[in-house]
């Protein structure tokens, strides 16, 4: 499985961020589906408490055409949202995108309104720095 371009950014900058990789590429089996999300990690929160579970599928938005990348990625994130929600109701799934093309293209009334609607979790990135900027 061919690696997103941005995949070990996002990978460090969940480590950095004190999260666990459980999963370079979490798969959800459900019988007759399989898919893989790019990274898998957790989290404790406190000693106390439930440790958080997450997974991000990792975008690039490098390609010609914004909207067509966006319409993958949506399809893939709806699809992996129900999925996990079979599977591992208590992961959480982002969808991680560059601090540009968020700035720029995610800020656009059509784009803005999708993730509103179709409820997208984002976790926004910084490629120079390997940091996430915003959890959305």
């Amino acid at each position: 499985m061919a690696n997103d371009r941005f995949h070990n950014v996002v990978r460090t900058a969940l480590v950095k961020e004190g999260w666990r990789i459980t999963s370079e590429y979490y798969e959800i089996d459900l019988g007759d589906f399989k898919f893989k999300v790019d990274l898998a990690a957790d989290r404790l929160l406190a000693a106390e408490r439930e440790g958080q579970k997450i997974a991000v599928e990792v975008k690039s938005f490098i390609t010609s055409s914004n909207v067509s990348e966006f319409h993958t990625a949506l399809g893939q994130f709806l699809n992996y949202r129900d999925a996990l929600a079979e599977q591992e109701p208590d992961r959480i799934l982002y969808l991680a995108v560059r601090s540009p093309t968020y700035e720029t293209f995610f800020q656009g009334k059509f784009i803005a309104a999708s993730v509103q609607r179709y409820q997208l979790k984002l976790v926004i990135y910084d490629v120079e720095q390997e940091v996430f900027t915003k959890w959305l």
